[in-house]
This record gives C-alpha cells, sequence and structure tokens, in this order.
C-alpha cells in the first residue's frame, strides 16, 4: 500500500526475499559443546580444590604422638575444648563485647565434658582390653587432685620428650594416664574413634562437632591449615588451599584480624563481627548520610564514562 505520489511503494510479501536454510538444532549442539569444552577448561584451571577432610585415623596414623598428647590434656582440662567455655561449658567468661557477655549470654547450649566425651567414654567401650578397662577402673576410683596431678605430669613429661614420642618419655607417677590415652590411639588408629565419637548424638552419624574438637585440640589440624595457608595470620578467611585465590571478597574482613588491636586481642571475634556490622550498616545508609551522598558529584567520576553529546 503506498501513501499517496511521494510515499512508501507497496510492501513486498516477505516470501519474495531469498531464504537461507538455517539449522537451529546444530547450532544449538555446536555452542553446547563450545560451551562444555570452555566450562570444564575453566574448572580445571579456576577451580578450588576438593581436599578430602582429615579424619581421626589419618590423624592417628601421621601424627601418634600428638593423639597421646591430646588424650592427656583432655584428661588434665587444658586442652582449648576444656577451657573454650560457653556453648560447650562454663570453665571460661568467653569473648564479651564491652559490658556485654555476649558468648556467656546464650549458655551452655551443647555440653562438652572433654574428658568424659572425647577420652574415657570412648575407651570405655574396649570391653575386651583389660589393660584399658582397668586404667579407666583406677582412673575413676581416684581423687580429682590426684587425677590432675597424673594427667598433668604426664602431659609435661611428653613435652619434654624427644619429638613428643610416648616411648621416650621419662619415669615418672602417670598413673592410668598412659595407658589410656595409648588405648585412645589405638582407637583413633582403627577408625572406630571417629564413629563413637559422631554417631552419639543421631543415628545416622552425621554430627561432627567432638570429632572436631578433639581434632582441633591437637597441633595436627592447625600444622596442615597453615600448610596451607590458611591460619589466621596467613588471612585464612580468605585464601583457599593451595595455591588458588580463593574468597577475595572477604579481605576486609580478614584484614582487621591482621592489625592491632584485633590482632592481639582475645575479644578479636566478636570485635571484628562489630565491627563489620557497623561498616555495613554505614555502606547501607550512604544515600542517606549528608556528604557521602554527593561525594560523587563533588568527585566527578562519572563524567569519565558519562560525557553529554553536543550537535
Amino acid at each position: 500500500m503506498s501513501r499517496g505520489t511521494g510515499g512508501w511503494g507497496p510492501t513486498p510479501d516477505s516470501h519474495v526475499f531469498p531464504t537461507r536454510r538455517y539449522d537451529l538444532v546444530k547450532e544449538f549442539v555446536i555452542a553446547l559443546g563450545v560451551v562444555t569444552v570452555l566450562s570444564v577448561v575453566a574448572a580445571l584451571v579456576f577451580s578450588s580444590p576438593d581436599d578430602p577432610a582429615i579424619s581421626l585415623q589419618q590423624w592417628a596414623r601421621q601424627a601418634p604422638a600428638d593423639v597421646v598428647a591430646t588424650a592427656a590434656g583432655e584428661l588434665a582440662g587444658t586442652t582449648t575444648s576444656a577451657g573454650y567455655g560457653a556453648p560447650y561449658n562454663t570453665a571460661a567468661e568467653g569473648q564479651s563485647l564491652g559490658p556485654v557477655n555476649l558468648q556467656k549470654l546464650p549458655g551452655v547450649t551443647l555440653p562438652v565434658d572433654s574428658a568424659k566425651d572425647f577420652v574415657l567414654d570412648p575407651v570405655r567401650t574396649l570391653v575386651g582390653d583389660t589393660a584399658a578397662t582397668a586404667a579407666v577402673r583406677a582412673w575413676e576410683s581416684a581423687s580429682a587432685d590426684q587425677q590432675q596431678a597424673w594427667a598433668t605430669a604426664y602431659s609435661d613429661a611428653l613435652a619434654k620428650a624427644p619429638d613428643g614420642d610416648p616411648a621416650k618419655v621419662a619415669a615418672g607417677d602417670y598413673g592410668p594416664v598412659p595407658a589410656i590415652a595409648a588405648a585412645e590411639l589405638r582407637l583413633a588408629d582403627s577408625g572406630a574413634l571417629e564413629g563413637l565419637l559422631t554417631s552419639r548424638t543421631s543415628f545416622f552419624g552425621v554430627d561432627s562437632t567432638k570429632a572436631l574438637l578433639l581434632l582441633a585440640d591437637g597441633t595436627h589440624l592447625e600444622d596442615a591449615a597453615r600448610a596451607q595457608n590458611l591460619g589466621g595470620d596467613q588471612w585464612g578467611i580468605m585464601n583457599e588451599t593451595g595455591n588458588y585465590p580463593g574468597q577475595p571478597w572477604l579481605w576486609l574482613y580478614s584484614l582487621w584480624y591482621q592489625v592491632p588491636p584485633f590482632s592481639t586481642s582475645d575479644n578479636a571475634d566478636i570485635g571484628v563481627w562489630a565491627l563489620m556490622i557497623l561498616l555495613s550498616i554505614g555502606f547501607v545508609c550512604i544515600p542517606w548520610i549528608p556528604g557521602l551522598r554527593t561525594l560523587p558529584r563533588h568527585l566527578g567520576v562519572h563524567r569519565l564514562v558519562w560525557r553529554t553529546q553536543r550537535r
């Protein structure tokens, strides 16, 4: 249809134009193949490694002396978990924010008796091991002061022994502690200790809290973390195992752990958490803060990318 003598001419039919065969399925398959190859290559080059979790059995086989020393420390009550405080026990006040003790506020919600739960109860299951049974019986029949004296003496002796080797510990009055610690090592080496610590809270054994607490009480886990540059003073929060980029967006959170007063404070976790909350609130409120909200206009950075077109 035309618009007068100077208007548009008749609209041609679509079938008048030349056509070309187009295989949509073929194009889709090619695109899918290219994207798949690129995804696989990117995954091989940039993906995070899938390192297997450290098991208690692996711990026992790679660092048996550390297992024995940790068991003695649990009996002496000198490990991290034994003196952690809430939510596991009341052995410490925990971290606080000013006058408010935020760690202690919820109370003990997951009771853990390190000596009993991590060492004595597992060793007590060795009903066929007469030496282990007799050692636990001797421990339980002694007074609390005597138990403390035995465990502390053995822990100190292990620390002084060459390479912490239990076989090289100097003679002393350690009571049944060496036998109990040796039984703990046998349980861990057999793989039974992992099941004993994870299956007591649920039928399927999916709660690894106690197993992780016991593992963290030793030095093997920390040594493995530091070997991968995952220590707290190695910016571990934002690092990844191996030479991988990790989570660089966590740099601000990890930064505060490297500078005083957080780097030397016992309340570093709560202090950093509170500071990040304040910073986050500040970022959210920038549009309502006088001076800050008009800062981009005064800086004029937008003029570098947004220019008025003149005719």
